[in-house]
């Protein structure tokens, strides 16, 4: 694919490392297992959406924005990482939160993310839970140009058909990688929440025709609303792409693993943080990537896989999250 057609700047390391992860697939007795490590991709401590923000942050410098403007969460991965794309490129940016997950304390809004956030010279303001964040944002960015700046607007996860481009990239690059290499993989595992990076990789798959099913675990809804949110997004890439669309059979996702909401971490998150740092030295988020770890941990221990198969998983970042749930941590070593 050519996505040299499409505005673009460069943030990202790539490709990132793929690597095996031999002490996790004895200590599971299932499939083999690999990682691929979208966590190194360099931006802020690294993450996903920098492949997204490639993309995105290409538009924005071609209609000469001064301003990027998002929401997310308040532990927003998307959040740090366009704050941060933002300065490596010279532009501002103002954030919207939202206070989505309950029960946490003041310093959950001055730790982690967010202090990265401030550190990147990115204005805030907070959101209270259940509101249409992208509606804000969008309002705000308005707003924002009525005085004289040139904002750019980027959805929450930039998950719309221009960030998705980023993950169609991805799914080039794991192509090339098994081509390259030799090393074929029969199920790539990832967490899905916004779906722009589940509908870029079916989406690049699909338009290269290579064969490899995409499970996203999902971080936050029931899984029919979630599939058929990823397809929608899928079809709009594969339509950006000059690709024939896939049908919704093709959107797999896993939704036993959201425990009690959003930002909520439960017993199988906490496990797969603490398994997979113990096994493998390897530091997962508890938002996205430990859910989405616990998932699969889960599908091995119940058979889903075939033991001859080869898993990939995809770490999609947010380590510096880790901070903002520190008592939470701490009591499950105990």
């Amino acid at each position: 694919m050519d996505f040299d057609r499409f505005p673009r700047t460069s943030l990202c390391h790539q490709p990132t490392p793929t690597e095996a992860l031999p002490r996790l697939t004895e200590l599971l007795g299932g499939p083999r297992l690999f990682i691929k490590r979208d966590d190194c991709t360099g931006l802020a401590t690294g993450g996903n959406k920098t492949r997204k923000l490639e993309f995105l942050v290409g538009e924005a410098m071609r209609d000469k924005a001064d301003m990027l403007v998002t929401q997310g969460a308040v532990q927003s991965n998307h959040v740090r990482q366009t704050a941060a794309a933002a300065c490596k490129v010279g532009m501002k940016c103002h954030v919207l939160l939202e206070r989505r997950v309950p029960g946490r304390d003041a310093s959950y809004e001055e730790t982690g993310n967010v202090l990265l956030d401030n550190l990147f010279g990115a204005t805030h303001e907070f959101r209270p839970a259940g509101l249409d964040m992208n509606a804000e944002a969008e309002a705000v960015t308005r707003a924002l140009c009525a005085k004289g700046h040139r904002p750019y607007f980027i959805p929450g996860g930039g998950s719309n058909p221009t960030g998705a481009l980023g993950y169609a990239n991805c799914a080039q690059e794991i192509a090339d990688f098994s081509r390259g290499t030799g090393q074929n993989f029969d199920w790539l595992v990832m967490g899905t929440g916004s779906t722009g990076t589940q509908a870029g990789l079916v989406a690049g798959f699909a338009a290269i025709g290579h064969d490899l099913p995409v499970m996203g675990v999902s971080v936050r809804h029931p899984r029919e609303r979630q599939m058929n949110a990823v397809h929608g997004l899928t079809r709009k890439t594969l339509e950006r792409l000059g690709a024939d669309g896939v049908p919704l059979s093709k959107i797999l996702v896993d939704d036993g693993y959201v425990g009690e909401g959003y930002g909520i971490p439960a017993e199988s998150t906490l496990e797969a943080i603490h398994l997979t740092a113990r096994q493998e030295g390897i530091l997962l988020d508890p938002v996205y990537s430990a859910k989405a770890m616990a998932g699969l941990i889960g599908m091995i221990r119940e058979g889903f896989f075939k033991p001859s198969d080869t898993v990939l998983f995809l770490h999609t970042g947010g380590a510096s999250a880790l901070f903002a749930y520190q008592e939470q941590l701490v009591e499950s070593m105990n």
